[in-house]
């Protein structure tokens, strides 16, 4: 009975739970993507870019101007004629007296050449709203990778919990025992308490687990922006991919990565600016018109008494850049070297995802070998436990023995459960650096 009742608790056969809602990797990314803080912020940024990429914010369109002006006055005139021969003039005193004046004015200015600085302007902006499309792909495969990885560290931490829920039964198998043999005299009671101290030891370790399983939901359920506390039931078991092609990674990566495609943008825009700078040197041509309407009325009884006036203006202004202290020298000094520093970043990145390609897929392959070595190391431990469960049964095997090879067992299981993980984790990250992972998991 004893030994049946072993082989049922130390199986490690799938099981699901029914009872509480099932989440799906695939559910478990839309919802991410659909609610990511992150993923909503570089779209945002995306439309400002967007908005930018006009005609009018790059220069080319005329910008034109209207404005309004009234002006009342309380005047009081108080004045003195000198005689012009006998003839003297009475003086000339009133108050209160009111004028206003109305002004009203449009003008327009457009640039019509600026050393084709506005042309460069305009390529930048488009450059720039490319760029934050490229930001918001980032964000995404970011996302889908940050899923991934809480979704499986969650089947991970069940496993584990699986594994330390068999292994504290066990340990009640052989609490019972030990006690049933003291309490018939066969065996002393120090070993009875011993396997009361094994069981109480291995329910600690299980309560800790319960903790860092549900810490795992709490990670992912922050992911999909949704409440903390929800409890939720995922697969029991990690699949993982065994062909994987460090070949098809490595050009995908050069082709498709979109933090190689942001580095080129933001050296396409070093470009650009050098172009805009460059521009400064070049006069500039500018039209200018405008329409003046002016009103008056004047109560101070000299002058004209009232007045309207309208004027239609046009022209054209040249300025010639001549002399500004070598500042425009250093201008297109500086962007050059932006541009040499944006060549030399990208180059850098290249570098730096090639790497960690390698070191990826270096990881990927020896935890392929380590998740096979594990597997065969798992079965014989298991043997080992029924081996020397039945010894201990009949007194042939101690308590610190068969203690020993529990917990080689359990050492062995949870060697295996990292190992899978570990392989899942490199399989995210290569799929995420050849920008692959989207596709993968729709």
């Amino acid at each position: 009975m004893y030994k049946l009742t072993l082989c049922i608790l130390i199986s490690c056969l799938p099981v699901f739970v029914f009872s509480q809602e099932s989440l799906s990797l695939d559910n478990a990314i839309a919802m991410a993507l659909e609610k990511s803080f992150g993923v909503k912020i570089a779209e945002s940024r995306q439309e400002i870019n967007r908005n930018d990429n006009t005609r009018g914010n790059a220069g080319m369109l005329p910008v034109v101007t209207g404005a309004a002006l009234q002006n009342f006055s309380r005047n009081d005139v108080n004045q003195t004629f000198f005689p012009i021969g006998s003839t003297v003039r009475d003086p000339l005193i009133q108050s209160g007296l009111d004028n206003r004046n109305n002004n009203a004015n449009i003008t327009a200015v457009w640039t019509v050449f600026d050393g084709l600085g506005m042309y460069a302007t305009a390529e930048r902006l488009r450059e720039i709203e490319k760029l934050g499309k490229t930001n918001v792909e980032i964000n995404i495969e970011n996302t889908v990778a940050q899923v991934c990885n809480a979704y499986y560290d969650i089947i991970r931490q069940k496993q584990r919990q699986k594994a330390l829920k068999n292994a504290l039964d066990i340990s009640s198998v052989r609490r019972e025992l030990a006690k049933a043999n003291y309490e018939a005299g066969a065996t002393s009671k120090v070993e009875y308490l011993a396997a009361q101290v094994d069981y109480n030891s291995d329910q600690a370790t299980l309560v800790a687990q319960d903790q860092n399983l549900q810490n795992a939901k709490v990670n992912l359920n922050e992911l999909m922006v949704r409440d903390f506390n929800l409890d939720f039931a995922v697969p029991d078991t990690i699949l993982v991919r065994q062909d994987l092609a460090i070949a098809t990674l490595r050009d995908n990566l050069g082709r498709q990565n979109p933090n190689l495609w942001a580095a080129k943008q933001n050296q396409n825009i070093a470009s650009i600016v050098e172009k805009e700078t460059r521009a400064a040197r070049y006069p500039q041509v500018d039209l200018l018109t405008g329409y003046n309407y002016f009103t008056a009325n004047n109560e101070a009884g000299f002058g004209p008494k009232s007045t309207k006036t309208g004027q239609i203006s046009y022209g054209a202004r040249l300025a010639i850049p001549i002399y500004d202290g070598y500042n425009q020298r250093r201008r297109e000094q500086n962007a050059k070297v932006n541009t040499r520093i944006a060549q030399y970043q990208e180059a850098d990145l290249l570098n730096q995802l090639q790497s960690a390609l390698e070191r990826t897929f270096n990881t990927y392959k020896n935890s392929l070998q380590l998740f096979g070595l594990e597997q065969q190391n798992l079965k014989i431990a298991r043997q080992n436990v029924e081996i020397a469960f039945e010894r201990y049964k009949v007194g042939n095997s101690t308590p610190i023995e068969f203690r020993e090879a529990q917990r080689n067992a359990l050492a062995a299981e949870t060697r295996t459960i990292e190992a899978a993980f570990n392989i899942k984790l490199a399989e995210i990250e290569l799929l995420r650096l050849s920008s692959s992972i989207v596709e993968e998991a729709k």
